[in-house]
């Protein structure tokens, strides 16, 4: 059994998913699809990442990833798959692999492309029988060409000023938490235990304790807390952060550690 697991912005009335499917399982046996989100903002890669690069490793070694986010930024953009961590990743050359963090790629290559059209439904007619015939049990390079060089982007990290860690959202999930991309080394290293104030939207709003858990705090409350995957993560207790404090992907969250402390 090999699982093939799907990120797309794909509205979930569109006949994309349900088309891509259809071909995965005629052209492949004992393979089973999982999606692991249907609702990426459009064109919003450095969010598939997001989402990929916090699920990939929980799947059986040998899994195959395909995401359809943004994959016709040009006419002659590459359509790339890449092996990491023992993990197939099919996606464009659109940056993607540049923002999977630590994780480095063992082997990538340049998918071939039929010469009728195939590009204005890529995911069908060329990442599916990628994905097939690595199911099959062919070698990446059995499918494609190796390439050196690949579009790279910057992830976007916390700046440091003083005793100050200046963070940004960057994904909200299904609850309306915000997640940051401050680091509870980052916090631990800079902070070294001092007290500290995180601001969130400029200075309307205040905290200055970390919660272990949710529960900690009372319904409807703001809270700060270290969620699962060590990111500082903004929450309303039993509320929608993001809605109700108007915070979307690249707000600005501040944490001022106090210097009068040794």
């Amino acid at each position: 059994m090999h699982f093939i697991t799907l990120i797309t912005d794909w509205n979930k009335n569109d006949f994309y998913a349900g088309a891509l499917k259809g071909e995965i399982l005629s052209s492949c046996k004992n393979v089973e699809i999982v999606e692991l989100s249907n609702n990426v903002k459009q064109y919003n890669i450095a969010e598939a990442a997001f989402i990929l690069r916090n699920s990939y490793q929980h799947f059986p070694l040998g899994s195959i990833h395909i995401i359809a986010v943004n994959s016709q930024t040009d006419v002659d953009c590459k359509l790339l798959a890449a092996k990491i961590d023992g993990h197939y990743i099919i996606a464009a050359d659109n940056g993607i692999f540049s923002l999977m963090g630590d994780a480095e790629a063992e082997e990538i290559i340049e998918l071939d492309v039929p010469k009728d059209g195939a590009k204005t439904f890529p995911e069908l007619n060329v990442f599916a029988p990628a994905a097939c015939r690595i199911a099959k049990g062919d070698k990446l390079s059995d499918i494609g060409r190796k390439v050196e060089k690949i579009k790279n982007q910057i992830p976007l990290r916390a700046t440091l000023e003083n005793n100050t860690i200046t963070g940004t959202v960057i994904f909200i999930d299904s609850y309306g938490n915000v997640i940051t991309n401050i680091t509870r080394d980052l916090f631990d290293r800079i902070g070294k235990k001092r007290s500290f104030e995180i601001y969130v939207q400029s200075k309307h709003y205040k905290i200055t304790k970390l919660n272990q858990y949710y529960p900690e705090s009372s319904s409807g409350d703001l809270l700060a807390i270290f969620n699962s995957i060590d990111l500082l993560e903004i929450a309303i207790r039993n509320g929608n952060a993001a809605g109700l404090l108007n915070l979307n992907t690249d707000s600005t969250i501040r944490v001022e550690f106090n210097t009068e402390e040794k």
